[in-house]
């Protein structure tokens, strides 16, 4: 970390107005523990750092370059958005008392312990929560405004501002472990917005509209569990499972009847269809006002259907695919792109806030279907070039792991990488995102090339080898037994 980006506002007496009114201006510098404030987002812990060479500081702000405890982010921050740590830390405890909130205190008192005695310098203890400053306790932190600090929308150059680093956090945020309860069916559901940036798992106000879910597979259960732990009332419906929790409905269409908002998360288009089209299915339960949102990865054409057929019954739509897998779904981190009834999209916040960490909405019905097949078409791209170089390695006489070492030390160093990697040397093909599930999308997205007479080569090669993998009983799998493929 080095560069004058943070010194040039680094020493400047500042004035600022929070909560008790007007503050004697306070001297801040490189170095200090401070209580940052970013847009909507409450006070967070965090250090005065240098910030990275290549990061200029935003034009014609007077701000800090903080790091932030108890996560891996850092973020530019107005002066007028910062306060003391220890001068106000009683204060903040008091009208915060959410977990992570509570770690990331922790976090700064474990580095005052050990930074006493020593010469103190610019680290920050490695994060002990799940990485997302946005993404904790602050999605729902009520900042009360003097009366010359009017209340505002998260700042827009959130996404600009705010570094994600690629390190996997120490502790992972655990997943909740309670069950929810569904009964079997008994009878057979243009331009572009700047994206919209939730937090999640932390102390959300829940709506009060009544929630509905339907579908509880890898993705639903997680999703679900994350709404009820937030306090959102949750009816739910599943063909097939038994489980606790939450609220029964017998079918698609009593839980749309009984519900505001419901949502859906199924597997392909044609259960999409089946659920809204279908016995019982979700168009039976639509009534005018009545909002329905499919968070299904489905292409265009099918999502565009069910828009006109649930509006047409006088009900609101929403397409809102998540980009994730289990694990994200079960600690609430998914990302969510949604398109179509903006309305529904404000209406659906807390509830984006409590299942993922960002969100990002994309204008008309069909573009969140389109962009979601994209992601998926590179990623599972990038998941067969992976298997593909270990393979190589492999029949080459080298390492996987050394292969693997490599990686982790340069560009291409991820998570997705890393976990992936080691599922395959482990021979652990749990399933996190289903082989058949991405192979779908691969399919979908090379017909979305189609449609637009674009070629999509590289997707149509990965396609080739995950139907390989298919043809081996690999569907029912993660997507990295795709490394199968190669090796018989």
């Amino acid at each position: 970390m080095g560069g004058a980006g943070a010194t040039c506002c680094s020493r400047r007496p500042v004035r600022r107005r929070w909560l008790g009114g007007k503050m004697a201006a306070v001297s801040l510098r490189l170095g200090d523990l401070v209580w940052g404030k970013l847009g909507r987002y409450p006070p967070w812990p965090g250090k005065i750092v240098n910030p990275p060479k290549d990061l200029k500081k935003p034009r014609g702000k007077k701000c800090f370059f903080v790091k932030f405890f108890g996560t891996e982010d850092h973020a530019w921050i107005k002066v007028e958005q910062l306060k003391p740590y220890h001068a106000h830390k009683e204060e903040m405890i008091k009208i915060n008392k959410g977990k992570r909130f509570q770690q990331a205190v922790d976090a700064v008192e474990e580095f005052l312990r050990r930074a006493k005695g020593k010469d103190q310098d610019l680290t920050i203890p490695e994060s002990s929560t799940v990485k997302g400053v946005m993404a904790g306790p602050m999605a729902a932190f009520k900042w009360q405004p003097t009366v010359s600090e009017p209340v505002k929308d998260a700042d827009p150059h959130f996404h600009h501002f705010l570094l994600s680093q690629t390190e996997k956090p120490a502790v992972c945020y655990q997943a909740i472990t309670k069950k929810l309860k569904i009964c079997e069916e008994e009878t057979g559901s243009t331009s572009i917005q700047a994206a919209d940036s939730t937090a999640v798992n932390g102390s959300i106000t829940p709506t009060d509209k009544k929630i509905g879910f339907l579908g509880l597979g890898l993705m639903g259960s997680g999703i679900v569990s994350n709404l009820l732990k937030m306090g959102h009332t949750v009816t739910v419906w599943n063909r097939t499972a038994e489980k606790e929790g939450a609220r029964l409905g017998r079918t698609p269409a009593e839980v749309v009847s009984t519900c505001d908002i419901t949502f859906a998360c199924v597997s392909d288009p044609k259960a999409a269809k089946d659920l809204v089209l279908g016995p019982s299915g979700v168009l039976q339960g639509i009534r005018p006002g009545k909002c329905y949102v499919d968070m299904s990865t489905v292409d265009a054409d099918t999502v565009t259907e069910l828009a006109q057929v649930i509006v047409s019954r006088g009900g609101r739509f929403l397409e809102a695919p998540v980009s994730g897998n289990q694990q994200l779904s079960n600690d609430g981190m998914l990302v969510i792109l949604a398109a179509g009834d903006r309305g529904l999209y404000e209406d659906c916040s807390s509830c984006f806030q409590a299942m993922g960490k960002t969100s990002f909405f994309l204008g008309e019905v069909g573009n969140a279907a389109k962009m979601m097949l994209i992601v998926n078409m590179v990623q599972g791209s990038f998941m067969a070039t992976i298997a593909e170089g270990l393979t190589l390695a492999q029949v080459t006489g080298q390492s996987q792991q050394t292969l693997l070492d490599i990686l982790n030390q340069g560009q291409l160093a991820s998570i997705f990488l890393d976990q992936k990697c080691q599922n395959i040397l482990q021979g652990n093909f749990k399933p996190d995102f289903y082989l058949k599930y991405i192979q779908k999308d691969l399919r979908l997205a090379i017909a979305l090339g189609d449609a637009v007479n674009h070629p999509t080569p590289m997707a149509a090669a990965a396609n080739e080898v995950y139907k390989r993998a298919k043809a081996l009983d690999q569907s029912d799998n993660d997507m990295s037994a795709v490394y199968r493929a190669y090796i018989h």
